[in-house]
């Protein structure tokens, strides 16, 4: 059976970090007899037809190229190219509208609000609908936190022009400024097929709201505290059926974990962080084989 590991041009700030866990999966799953090679998503040489699965990894560029990567993905689905996670599961999770798909689930959510591409926007009912002081603006097809920033109520008519600007080309979603991010920090539970191999808190550096490594941003493996595991298994059961692999982000408020993103398309795995990270994906991909 042969396999390929979907990655992308890792030309940007995420190409390091990304590179050196593909590289770490792929030794190890060719280590185990795996016939598995790493191919760029939107490579025009790559011959989809000759490989029997396809393999999310790290297409990290596919919200700059968003038509492009849909386009792919229709095209992967036409040849009948069997992928992991599943194609109609990438689709819906490329789109951070699926936050309120969990919200009507009855699942609790970092609440949120939907921006719509060209409307005129006026921030002072998100203050008073979310009982906070400051708001966190993101794209609702982003990652990497790409033009996610933070409007401070005393400085909402300053963020207006920029965001119109932004919402001219593309929906946004409105949330609080959560403080557990910079109180605690910011969960991330990993699943391999449905079950849970390990977790870990994503510190922000004084001063930011962002976690991500270059930000500035640290991680910390942590065992899975016992009132939290329950609640993030409960949203890879319902959204992430039939996944290799599932991240879920959220932050703790009280017993409560509101989640942030489940990410289904690429999420960074930190294999690295557990000796038993890869052994747990191989099994997992065993068993889904």
């Amino acid at each position: 059976m042969k396999l390929a590991l979907v990655t992308y041009e890792a030309i940007n700030s995420y190409g390091s970090i990304s590179s050196a866990e593909d590289g770490l999966l792929t030794d190890f799953l060719s280590a185990k007899g795996l016939d598995i090679t790493p191919e760029v998503w939107d490579n025009p040489a790559v011959n989809w037809e000759q490989y029997d699965l396809a393999i999310f990894k790290s297409p990290w560029d596919y919200f700059d190229k968003f038509a492009a990567f849909r386009a792919w993905l229709d095209k992967m689905e036409t040849q009948g190219l069997r992928t992991l996670n599943p194609i109609s599961t990438v689709k819906w999770n490329a789109d951070k509208h699926y936050l309120l798909d969990v919200a009507a689930a009855g699942l609790p959510i970092v609440p949120t609000a939907l921006l719509k591409k060209g409307t005129t926007v006026h921030l002072h009912e998100f203050f008073t609908q979310f009982q906070t002081e400051k708001l966190i603006i993101k794209p609702s097809v982003s990652g990497g936190a790409k033009n996610t920033f933070i409007v401070p109520r005393e400085e909402e008519e300053l963020a207006i022009p920029r965001l119109q600007e932004l919402l001219a080309s593309e929906d946004f979603l409105v949330q609080p400024f959560m403080p557990q991010i910079q109180e605690e920090g910011e969960w991330s539970f990993l699943f391999f097929n449905g079950h849970y191999s390990h977790c870990l808190l994503k510190s922000a550096k004084a001063g930011d709201f962002r976690v991500q490594h270059f930000f500035g941003g640290t991680i910390h493996p942590q065992e899975a505290p016992a009132h939290l595991l329950p609640q993030a298994q409960k949203l890879v059961d319902q959204f992430a059926k039939g996944c290799l692999y599932a991240r879920v982000d959220g932050v703790a408020v009280g017993q409560e974990l509101q989640l942030m993103e489940l990410e289904l398309i690429e999420p960074f795995l930190f294999l690295h962080t557990n000796p038993e990270g890869l052994e747990n994906y191989y099994r997992a991909l065993m068993e889904m084989l």
